[in-house]
């Protein structure tokens, strides 16, 4: 749906499925922050527990022991070996949050500090790892439980916009303390 939506004519939107293997996110998730450089990776999951559209504010390092798609599972048990054990989103999630709830949108938003130690934390840490932070990750629930489709890219798409725009705001007082 938000690929249909798009985010603007300013906006160059890459839209991948990324399977439920360890393996391939250690490959593909560098491969495509390689590829395009880009200035904010949101990466969505699905979560059969969600009742709202969640906003994860960090990624976890440890403690990976479900098996993926290919019953395969790191045996460290991590994404990254020596890695920090938790990374933050430079986006503010809470900001994220408020904004788009006062939007009057029509969809819950929530937020969380754990994506669930499977393959949405793992995918999420990964990313976050190899962008310093330049990430940001969206639990959304099942197709119509409560949202339809059209709802949940509605959704993506405000939250997306927010979080480019926090993005942008934090990058123009980074510049402006810069230039004094």
């Amino acid at each position: 749906e938000l690929k249909k939506l798009g985010l603007g004519n300013e906006v160059e939107l890459h839209v991948y499925e990324v399977p439920v293997e360890y393996q391939t996110v250690q490959t593909l998730v560098p491969s495509l922050w390689k590829q395009y450089h880009p200035q904010l990776v949101v990466h969505v999951g699905l979560s059969g527990m969600a009742t709202t559209v969640t906003l994860e504010k960090c990624g976890h390092n440890n403690g990976y022991k479900g098996l993926d798609n290919c019953s395969f599972c790191p045996g460290s048990q991590c994404c990254v070996e020596g890695g920090p054990d938790c990374i933050d989103s430079v986006i503010d999630m809470d900001s994220v949050c408020k904004r788009v709830a006062a939007s009057g949108l029509g969809v819950a938003v929530s937020v969380s500090k754990d994506a669930g130690r499977y393959l949405c934390d793992f995918t999420y840490y990964t990313s976050l790892y190899l962008s310093h932070g330049r990430s940001a990750f969206i639990h959304v629930p099942p197709l119509g439980k409560p949202y339809t489709g059209e709802d949940l890219g509605r959704a993506l798409q405000a939250i997306v916009r927010e979080m480019l725009d926090i993005q942008e705001q934090s990058e123009v007082k980074i510049n402006c303390q810069h230039a004094h």
